[in-house]
């Protein structure tokens, strides 16, 4: 008989302390990949998405995160991230650039805004210039990119593994 038993749907880790990070995503094609983004948001205990555009989420991706997570829909996230970094946060974005810091020796700051890029384009010049840091994912095949989705998913678990108390 095995040591281990089928348990699903097991009540939320508690956190110390409420998470101080915000995803925002620059305008993106699928409103597939920002559901998949905001339920992966929502499952961090992350309590702010930024959307840009005509972006929604669909509630059958996003599951309880149309419930959990403060949605904001902007036309264009340059303003906004102004303000938060104003307001003493650290603006990360998700991309592969000439200065980008590999993800796996990245240490991010408890008040961060997490920038996710548009699935083709990525991030624009206008928010590369004001990111205070580029991380990227190592990749080991093909294609030379992960989904953006992806992307910010590996990237929401590594922020949560460095501050797992919240």
């Amino acid at each position: 008989m095995s040591d281990f038993v089928h348990q699903r749907h097991k009540f939320p880790t508690e956190l110390d302390q409420p998470r101080e990070l915000i995803v925002a995503c620059v305008p993106m094609r699928s409103n597939v990949n920002i559901s998949q983004i905001a339920r992966t948001a929502s499952a961090c205990a992350v309590e702010k998405m930024i959307i840009c555009g005509a972006a929604s989420l669909i509630p059958k991706i996003a599951r309880d995160a149309t419930s959990s997570l403060s949605i904001s829909t902007h036309r264009s996230l340059g303003p906004v991230l102004r303000k938060l970094k104003q307001d003493g946060y650290r603006i990360v974005g998700i991309e592969q650039t000439s200065n980008s810091q590999n993800i796996h020796h990245f240490a991010f700051k408890r008040r961060t805004v997490l920038v996710i890029g548009n699935e083709r384009l990525g991030i624009n010049d206008e928010i590369l210039t004001q990111l205070d840091d580029v991380i990227e994912i190592p990749v080991w095949g093909l294609p030379h990119s992960y989904n953006a989705a992806s992307a910010a998913n590996m990237a929401l678990y590594e922020y949560c593994r460095q501050f797992p108390e919240g």
